[in-house]
């Protein structure tokens, strides 16, 4: 399948108000959403941002702990899915994780999100806990 070629930065302050607000509106109604988390994880971890035509399309926060790399929120514009946008997003937070020497790439899942559930199994994702799933990275 071919996907349009989204622009992935590095994240900047003056992107929190429009990434929060596309948390929100696409998870503000799942019981575990937190405003507050999601502000928390915009300011601390690391955020790569993708962009389509300038404007934000999703994004991927990641934090690294020794030699695992966990996926803390990867989001998609739902006016940018079925796109490749989380695709895309999820080959850049591999390639960062491996870049820093990381041996596993986790991803924080709640477990009735199928959706998100299927598309990381898809790429090989596997259960490493409860809503946790896994990637073990080739290694340099």
């Amino acid at each position: 399948m071919t996907y349009r070629k989204v622009t992935i930065r590095p994240y900047r302050p003056q992107d929190e108000s429009r990434l929060f607000a596309l948390a929100r509106d696409s998870f503000g109604e799942r019981p575990a959403w937190s405003a507050e988390g999601t502000l928390a994880t915009l300011e601390t971890d690391t955020v790569f941002v993708a962009e389509l035509e300038d404007e934000p399309a999703g994004y991927v926060a990641v934090e690294q702990e020794g030699d695992v790399v966990r996926i803390e929120q990867l989001l998609v514009s739902p006016l940018h899915e079925h796109q490749g946008v989380g695709h895309q997003l999820l080959d850049y937070a591999e390639g960062y994780a491996i870049a820093a020497g990381a041996r596993r790439l986790q991803v924080v899942v709640e477990e009735d999100n199928v959706k998100a559930r299927d598309f990381y199994r898809r790429r090989g994702f596997v259960a490493a806990a409860r809503g946790l799933l896994e990637l073990t990275l080739p290694q340099r």
